[in-house]
């Protein structure tokens, strides 16, 4: 049975060089790369050649770059990062600590959610800024935000990310990160700060933090076909940012802890890839006609289907560069399937080969709808029975084909036994 594999938001298959850089890694380079020794020092090299690959693929400073266990850490260290002084505890020692105010969305990660209801109950200000049908948010709601909690001592963090892991749609993160400068030069406080969690973005558009203008950014190797365990904050010089992993000088003190130089240096090896691939557009312009094409046809031959945060046609971007901020990463399709149960569609399409998931893969197995959908309006019927189907810039045509034809007649054969309904 030939399988497909169409859940690449959830994990990448590493590439061939990305293994090798591991086991060489583990071979031959595996001395502490704090340790003074030669090993020990040649170690070092290959982390701060990985650092400067990374750095070339988001157009940043080497020293602007931490590496981490992953996107969850990264985003972690971003949040407490940055609000963790201004919670109103006992071991408050400043006499007139900063008011805590982080603005985010509900259709965030669990990864920044999660973090934003435990601030929330320790005394951070959460505020969700509102969101449209494809789950956009304006630069004009983030800016009534800003203004609603403008103070000489509030600090702020507003963190949006920059490619939903469920849906694919694109947040406008150029025009959100300029409205956070706007109000900086309106009130001449530099008390506000723009985090993105970029994990699904990095790999698949191009991503400039200079020409975004963002003031943190998280990523992770293994959604672009990098290994797991390994991810990186990139931090703006002149970010205040308290770490949260103490006991080691690591990463400028930022993040103790022993480096993991096999994940750092094979992340080295992913990034320059992905930056050969994304300077290809031409390849965007393809995969783009791949997932369409997907779509397209599901839609056709199954009754009903709903293709979620789906923009208008006219709209439609030809290459990565220019997508509109309505817009989806081309790798990612979330399909509703009204009446029927994801779980049921999941299991029939693991049988026949296919691996998909029904939203974020740190959540599967919760029958519960997903979040971001519900938060998006998406209706509870078309909620429960919606798919993910993510691509990857190997998936070919004849996996698609497979795709198309094994989906129909698995959601033909539930449909017998569980009539598909709108209501």
């Amino acid at each position: 049975m030939q399988q497909v594999y169409l859940d690449n938001n959830a994990t990448t298959q590493p590439t061939p060089e990305v293994v090798a850089a591991v086991r060489e890694a583990h071979e031959n380079l595996w001395a502490n790369p704090s340790s003074l020794h030669r090993p020990g020092q040649v170690a070092r090299q290959r982390v701060e050649l990985a650092r400067a690959d990374v750095a070339a693929m988001l157009n940043c400073r080497d020293r602007e770059l931490v590496f981490t266990s992953g996107g969850t850490e990264s985003n972690s260290l971003a949040l407490w990062g940055v609000l963790g002084r201004t919670l109103r505890t006992k071991q408050n020692t400043d006499k007139n600590p900063p008011r805590g105010v982080l603005i985010t969305t509900r259709t965030e990660h669990a990864a920044i959610r999660q973090p934003a209801e435990r601030m929330a109950s320790l005394g951070v200000n959460v505020e969700y800024l509102p969101i449209d049908q494809q789950g956009c948010v304006a630069a004009e709601a983030l800016t009534q935000a800003l203004e609603h909690h403008a103070d000489g001592n509030t600090l702020t963090l507003v963190s949006v990310h920059w490619a939903n892991n469920e849906t694919g749609v694109v947040q406008p993160i150029h025009k959100l990160a300029q409205a956070c400068r706007d109000h900086h030069a309106r009130h001449n406080d530099a008390r506000v700060l723009f985090h993105t969690d970029a994990t699904q973005a990095v790999g698949k558009t191009p991503v400039d933090v200079e020409q975004a203008g963002v003031d943190l950014l998280t990523l992770s190797a293994h959604k672009f076909h990098g290994p797991k365990g390994v991810g990186a904050l990139y931090v703006r010089s002149g970010v205040r940012l308290e770490p949260q992993n103490l006991g080691g000088p690591q990463e400028r003190e930022r993040r103790g802890g022993t480096e993991n130089t096999p994940g750092i240096i094979a992340l080295g090896v992913a990034a320059q890839q992905t930056k050969r691939f994304l300077d290809d557009s031409d390849q965007i312009v393809r995969l783009t006609a791949m997932r369409d094409r997907f779509e397209n046809a599901v839609a056709q031959r199954v009754p009903g289907v709903v293709i979620n945060a789906k923009a208008p046609a006219s709209s439609h971007a030809t290459s990565a560069a220019t997508m509109p901020p309505s817009q989806r990463l081309w790798n990612t399709s979330n399909v509703g399937f009204p009446g029927l149960e994801a779980e049921a569609i999941l299991l029939g399409l693991s049988e026949r080969g296919v691996c998909a998931s029904a939203g974020a893969a740190c959540s599967s197995g919760s029958l519960e709808p997903s979040p971001v959908l519900l938060a998006m309006g998406v209706p509870e019927p078309v909620a429960h029975g919606s798919v993910r189907f993510s691509l990857s810039r190997f998936t070919t045509d004849h996996e698609i084909d497979t795709a198309i034809r094994v989906i129909t007649e698995v959601v033909e054969k539930l449909a017998k036994t569980m009539p598909m309904s709108t209501k």
